[in-house]
């Protein structure tokens, strides 16, 4: 088939707590055998929360494999056999407090399809009246901060936010805000 191919083996190479990974012989259209590295990742979900101000709820955390502190929208890993919905509202609550109102999908966004099959599930929302205190995992360590809509589009077009589900959350989520839609 073309563009296709067909995977010949499966190695297996790490089997970790988040992630799998294998060595897979695959044949390419022309009949050539070759090799793709993957990395299986059970997926993800975020959430851009919109204040009553068009404000997004951010978190700042650190993130090693960079060894620096990212600014990101809400999100967090899928549980075995979880809802991403589920998931999403659970990450929204533990992560900034809040719950949401009329929540709406931006779609899927795949992080690295070059060698990682993890999917990002992302939404949009209002927050909901009502704040309560952050219910971070024992290993988590964040701080929230809350940005005008405008503000951070901005720093998206200037490369003030490199991680890449934020970027598309905040460009999604203005652009339902622009026309009315959230």
């Amino acid at each position: 088939m073309k563009l296709y191919e067909k995977t010949l083996s499966v190695k297996p190479i790490y089997d970790g707590r988040i992630i799998h990974a294998h060595v897979d012989d695959v044949e390419l259209e022309n009949g050539t055998v070759t090799k793709r590295e993957v990395v299986d990742h059970p997926g993800g979900v975020s959430v851009a929360v919109l204040t009553g101000k068009d404000e997004l709820i951010f978190v700042r955390q650190f993130r090693y494999p960079y060894k620096k502190v990212l600014l990101e929208l809400p999100a967090g890993k899928l549980e075995p056999g979880e809802d991403p919905f589920e998931a999403v509202k659970r990450e929204q609550l533990e992560e900034t407090g809040t719950r949401g109102d009329n929540y709406i999908s931006l779609g899927e966004v795949y992080p690295t399809p070059g060698y990682c099959g993890e999917i990002i599930r992302l939404w949009a929302c209002r927050a909901a009246e009502g704040q309560q205190e952050l219910s971070l995992d024992e290993d988590e360590f964040l701080d929230t901060e809350r940005i005008p809509l405008n503000r951070a589009v901005e720093m998206v077009c200037n490369n003030e936010i490199p991680d890449a589900k934020t970027q598309i959350g905040i460009l999604k989520t203005a652009f339902l805000v622009k026309n009315g839609l959230i």
